[in-house]
Formats: structure tokens, sequence, C-alpha cells
């Protein structure tokens, strides 16, 4: 990998030299485009983008961005755990709102050969772990809840969340008095023209009939095709579900400060998923469980469908996908900025919180305390 680049005029060629750019990049926090727009304020909305290297599926969520109405009036947020010419090159070309983009400093590809990467002296994922103890690899007194040792791919994806929102919400200056919503994306999501007045609306639907929903989610997991309909403007009250409710969701920093209590329990959760462990402390660590409100027709999607998650006889294509999506926009245009929402139905969600593992190793759960460690008072 080349990692020359004049994106900011430097040379970067070596780890140690990235390492030493992206603490920059994080310590002096440069907003694109602050001069360009109106003031930063509490009517604003912060949008949150986690990026790993599919720069194909960026340029789309990009273009989707692009042409949001009120889109100039965001914070656009992109956090990477990769360093890469060409994505910082998508990124610096945006001119439609205020960007910032910050580096997770603890990524796989600036430790390539120790923590939070892979160790050579690392146990197997696979190791028996009586044969574990015999090699002394590192870690191989904590195995998994199935007899699994860690893999930083899955490991690294959990830490970024993580990161991302304690940075966030907690060290970019900009967004240090802000009170507003906090929408997360990520790389390969798409968005519909309306999805900012939808957000603005849902708030005013929660203030009305669910004063307890602290998560508002534009997001649902089902593949894009050219019959999506928009003209449902339901909106379903249900208790935050990590299988339903993971996209395309936005919290206020109250929320955070919720979730971030619980730091204790979600680092220590033996699941690589950031989701799946927020379920766990919503129900174990909470006093109140965390409350939705979803739109029961989408406004974020998932064009990414061959990811790490994917599945069998899927369409993987994300131009095609999009193609769909935008057909599917053009003929719902009448739907789109609905006047008033309408409450729908609650999901059943008397269902068993299981785990999936893959998160025993000490070192992840020091790594994932210290991430919060570093940010209080």
């Amino acid at each position: 990998m080349d990692y020359t680049t004049s994106i900011y005029n430097v040379n970067i060629t070596n780890i140690t030299s990235i390492k030493s750019f992206i603490s920059n990049q994080n310590r002096n926090q440069r907003i694109l485009n602050d001069d360009v727009f109106e003031p930063f304020s509490n009517e604003s909305i912060v949008v949150v983008v986690q990026v790993h290297k599919r720069f194909e599926y960026l340029r789309h969520l990009i273009n989707g961005l692009s042409i949001a109405s009120n889109i100039s009036q965001t914070l656009l947020i992109f956090s990477h755990d990769y360093f890469d010419d060409e994505i910082n090159h998508i990124v610096n070309s945006i001119k439609f709102c205020r960007v910032l983009q910050i580096f997770y400093p603890y990524s796989i590809q600036l430790h390539p050969k120790e923590f939070p990467g892979t160790d050579p002296e690392d146990c197997a994922r696979d190791v028996n772990q009586d044969f574990a103890k015999v090699l002394k690899c590192k870690s191989y007194d904590s195995p998994d809840s199935f007899g699994h040792y860690r893999e930083a791919a899955y490991a690294q994806i959990k830490h970024h969340w993580w990161w991302k929102a304690n940075q966030v919400f907690d060290h970019v200056t900009i967004t240090q008095n802000y009170d507003g919503y906090f929408l997360f994306l990520e790389e390969d999501h798409y968005v519909a023209p309306d999805f900012l007045y939808m957000i603005k609306l849902m708030e005013s639907k929660a203030l009305e009939v669910c004063k307890e929903c602290n998560i508002l989610v534009l997001g649902k997991h089902k593949v894009p095709t050219r019959n999506i309909s928009f003209i449902n403007n339901d909106v379903i009250k249900s208790e935050w579900v990590s299988s339903k409710h993971n996209m395309g969701m936005a919290f206020k920093r109250s929320t955070w400060i919720n979730i971030k209590n619980c730091s204790n329990i979600f680092c220590t959760y033996d699941d690589y998923n950031w989701d799946w462990s927020i379920q766990h402390i919503s129900r174990s660590c909470m006093v109140n469980k965390l409350q939705t409100l979803s739109l029961f027709s989408p406004r974020v999607f998932h064009i990414g469908q061959c990811g790490m998650h994917a599945f069998k006889n899927v369409e993987c294509s994300a131009e095609s996908i999009v193609t769909n999506l935008i057909e599917s926009f053009h003929y719902s245009l009448d739907n789109f900025y609905p006047s008033n929402l309408k409450i729908g139905y609650e999901f059943n969600t008397n269902f068993i919180l299981s785990k999936n593992g893959g998160w025993n190793d000490k070192r992840d759960h020091m790594l994932c305390l210290n991430i919060t460690n570093q940010f209080k008072n």
C-alpha cells in the first residue's frame, strides 16, 4: 500500500508517519467549509459516518447526502479506521456542508503485528484451550463463551464504534455545547432526500406521544428493491432491539450519558457487536430500557449487502441497489415530507437476549475502558 498523499500537502510513507498525522488531525479538528454556511447551532443535525475502506459505497452515500434537503445545515463527521488517499480525496471534495474527519488511532492498519491488530503470538481462533496453555500464546486463559480466541477484524468494529461515540460527544470541540441529534450512519448506507426533515418531524412526534423514546430510528434491514413504497407514515413505538434498530439511529447527549454510564458492562460483555452490547446494557444496567420511535417507511438503507455479515443470494451490486432506490424515490415524491406521523404498532420484544462471543480477551476490555476513561473529567 502506498501511503503517499498530496491531499494535506504532506508526505506519508510509513505507519509511524500516519500515526503522527492522524494524531494531529484528531487534535486540530479542522472543519472544512466552516466559513461558508450559517453558524452551527442546536437546530443543526450532526451526521456521523463510520468508514472502513469501501470507497465505492462511500461515494454513493455522499452523493445521496449531497441532494438531501437542508443538508447545508448539518455537520458531517467521518470517522475512519483506515487511512487511504482516495477516501481522503472523496471526503475533502465535499462542498455542500461542514465536514470533519477523525481517525480511529488503534486500528489494525496502524498495528499490523501487535494488539489491537494480530500479534504473531496471539492464540489462533480455534485452538483448543489446553493446547493454548501448552503453547502459552497470548491470552490463552481468556477464550470467549464458545471456546474461541479473538479475531482482530471483528474486535475492531466494536472498538471503533465506541471510540467514535466517545469522541464526537466528549472530545470534538464544535459539539461540546450542542444538544441536538447525532445521527449514526455507516459507509454502506444510503439516505432518502427527506431524511433530515423526518428527524425533526419524529422529534416533534416523540414529544407528543412518547417522551420516553430516546432513540429515533430511520433505517430498516431490508434489501432495497424497485418496489419500495413510501406511502406509509406510521412510526413504531418499541423497546430498542439491536437487530431491528441499529441502522440510521439518532440520539441526543442525554442518551449517550446513560449509555456511557454503563461502560464497564459494555466493555466487558462477551459480544464483539457494539449493538448487541448496547442491547445488553439496556436490559441489565439502565434504570429505564432504551425506547425507540422508528419509521415504518425507512429513510436510511443498507446498500452493502455483501459485507462482513453477508447473506447468500442477495443483490451485491451497490450500483444496482442505488439505481433501484433512486427509481423508487422518483415514484414516491408525493409521499415524502409528510405533514404528520401516526403511531402504528409495537414490536413484540419478548425475546431472549443471547450473546455472540468474540470479546473475552482482557486486552479488548482494557482498551475499551481506557477509551472512555481518557474522556472523563
